[in-house]
């Protein structure tokens, strides 16, 4: 059977894979630690300009403007682009899992490799409006992380994710069969100050894997 990652429900994933959602897990508490990470004065100026943005058009942008007006940007500042792993945009991703194929597009990945993504750390999915979608978000997003998962060299290896919906940003670590996920960063307000930690400690994280 082939499915689409879209047309996946995070309830569908749970009874087909066993996976179990919990309420937290060491690889999240590891994430959400970054008080010792620090954002410098031109970084905060960068990242106050874009929400700037964000505020005034978060209500009209589309998925395409919300993307490169907002979320790429601050993913630039964050700076993603490393010698052992890099971002990929928009790329094919699929992994057979017993008799299922799982398959689709992800908006955003951090992994290892030069022309195609090889090891995947990281998988972001972004959505402009939280009314009227036709899919299931955190089911994309697991649907994805299941294939990074298994496509991943050290099987102990937690894959880390995101999910936006306009100014809300939700993390997820899926860590063997459980999962777990924050309350939304409101991109819009103080909170976007722990979302660039939270981005920035990710590439702590990768490394300590790598």
């Amino acid at each position: 059977m082939i499915k689409t990652f879209e047309q996946w429900t995070f309830e569908e994933l749970e009874i087909t894979f066993g996976l179990q959602r919990v309420k937290s897990l060491a690889a999240l508490d590891e994430w959400l630690t970054v008080e010792a990470v620090t954002i410098t004065e031109t970084e905060r100026n960068q990242m106050l300009f874009y929400q700037d943005l964000l505020i005034d058009k978060v209500d009209i942008w589309n998925e395409e403007e919300l993307k490169v007006f907002f979320i790429g940007p601050l993913l630039n500042v964050v700076g993603y682009h490393q010698t052992s792993y890099r971002p990929f945009l928009e790329r094919k991703f699929s992994a057979k899992i017993g008799d299922i194929k799982l398959q689709g597009v992800v908006d955003f990945m951090l992994a290892s490799g030069k022309l195609t993504p090889k090891q995947p750390f990281f998988c972001l999915h972004e959505y402009k409006r939280i009314r009227g979608r036709a899919n299931d978000p955190l089911g994309q997003l697991l649907a994805a992380m299941l294939c990074a998962q298994a496509k991943n060299v050290q099987a102990e290896q937690p894959i880390y994710g995101l999910f936006i919906e306009g100014r809300f940003w939700y993390f997820v670590v899926l860590a063997g069969k459980e999962y777990a996920m924050t309350e939304p960063f409101t991109a819009t307000q103080a909170d976007l100050w722990d979302i660039f930690k939270m981005l920035r400690q990710l590439k702590i994280l990768i490394e300590k894997w790598l």
